[in-house]
């Protein structure tokens, strides 16, 4: 089975936002997605507007960009729809958050969006499906080859317990405290086709791995393999899908710059014929399980022999290692503010701290709502 992969511009980036809807008043979800994008989508053609999406819940809207080149032109772009949806939002009485998991809402109260394939896929999966009442962040970055995406992403599932920990914000799970710092991840996992990525040696065993997919009726298309981290054809992308929901746009800025440095860097690497880091299968999932339980407190096997180091301490040697390629780029200011997150804590530790102060679900929902609205942490 042949795979086009349509390379992208080096470095370009695109970014997607899964946003949930809350009731002013009682804070929980609610199923306005699809009154609120018919009114936002009033003047594009077909009365869609062409960033805001349905998802699989009508308590959820998608944010998507466009291509664009820099981490500020991204968040530029997120900006312009948020402004566009936060107005019809006032007038309907809704606000929007962006967590893993919304603290107390449950999976049964949602309604399924009105789109064939969400129908089809509740069909076909049943109660992983029907579960999914959770929000992520995807960052597609652009490569030349499908040869490269393959390289990368084989490389990436090392360091994708970073991007867990940097944006974990799910530790609740219907009301109660989980004990993790992403719950998300392990419902999201649930899925058949979901999780770390296989080992892949080539993009000629991609497509291998394809066929042998849809040839099985496992899966119709490449778009229900579901992985943390995965090669984008159809856009020519590295698509990192490990993120939490994060509160602010300023979070999600400052991870895309992470993602679009990690990925320029590993893409430098290749074109000098060097070897890319990684590690063995069992190592990324053990490394997974650490950063969704205990978030930015886990340490994480840093090498073959079982050898731990603080996550922490990983990824301020990888922000030294990146800081020349973020410059090159011009996310160097937006990859620095990683080092803020790491001050103030992500989304499941200043949820937790709501909490610890005598602080309701109610509360914390409040601030997810403050926090999207000013467009970075409140601490």
């Amino acid at each position: 089975m042949e795979i086009l992969f349509n390379a992208s511009e080096r470095s370009s980036l695109g970014v997607e936002v899964e946003m949930g809807i809350v009731d002013r008043d009682t804070r929980d979800l609610v199923s306005m997605a699809g009154a609120i994008l018919e009114r936002v989508g009033c003047g594009h053609p077909g009365g869609e507007h062409p960033k805001a999406k349905h998802e699989l819940f009508q308590s959820t809207i998608e944010m998507i960009t466009g291509v664009c080149l820099s981490v500020a032109e991204a968040r530029a772009d997120l900006e312009g729809t948020l402004g566009e949806l936060t107005a019809v939002t006032d007038d309907l009485g809704v606000d929007l958050i962006c967590s893993g998991t919304h603290p107390f809402a449950h999976w049964r109260a949602q309604q399924v969006s009105p789109i064939a394939r969400y129908q089809e896929l509740i069909d076909k999966i049943q109660w992983p499906a029907r579960r999914l009442a959770i929000h992520g962040i995807h960052f597609h970055v652009g490569v030349s080859s499908g040869e490269k995406a393959v390289a990368i992403t084989n490389s990436l599932a090392y360091h994708l317990p970073l991007f867990l920990a940097l944006s974990a914000s799910s530790p609740y799970w219907h009301g109660l405290d989980t004990g993790l710092a992403s719950c998300r991840t392990k419902v999201f996992e649930g899925l058949p086709t979901a999780g770390p990525p296989p080992s892949l040696e080539s993009w000629a065993d991609f497509e291998g791995f394809m066929e042998t997919l849809i040839a099985a009726h496992a899966i119709s298309s490449i778009r229900e393999v579901w992985w943390d981290v995965r090669p984008h054809p159809d856009f020519g992308t590295v698509e990192l899908r490990m993120s939490d929901g994060m509160a602010s746009l300023g979070e999600v800025a400052a991870v895309a710059a992470l993602a679009q440095s990690l990925v320029q860097h590993l893409s430098d690497l290749d074109d000098r014929g060097l070897a890319l880091p990684g590690a063995r299968d069992w190592v990324v999932r053990e490394n997974k399980w650490l950063a969704a339980r205990h978030g930015l407190e886990a340490r994480m096997i840093v090498d073959g022999h079982g050898t731990l180091q603080p996550i922490r301490q990983v990824i301020d040697e990888l922000l030294v290692t990146l800081a020349s390629t973020a410059a090159a780029l011009g996310c160097d200011e937006e990859l620095d503010q990683v080092r803020r997150i790491l001050d103030v804590g992500p989304g499941y530790l200043r949820q937790r701290r709501i909490v610890a102060e005598g602080g309701t679900l109610v509360d914390v929902v409040d601030r997810l709502v403050d926090e999207m609205a000013r467009g970075e942490p409140i601490v």
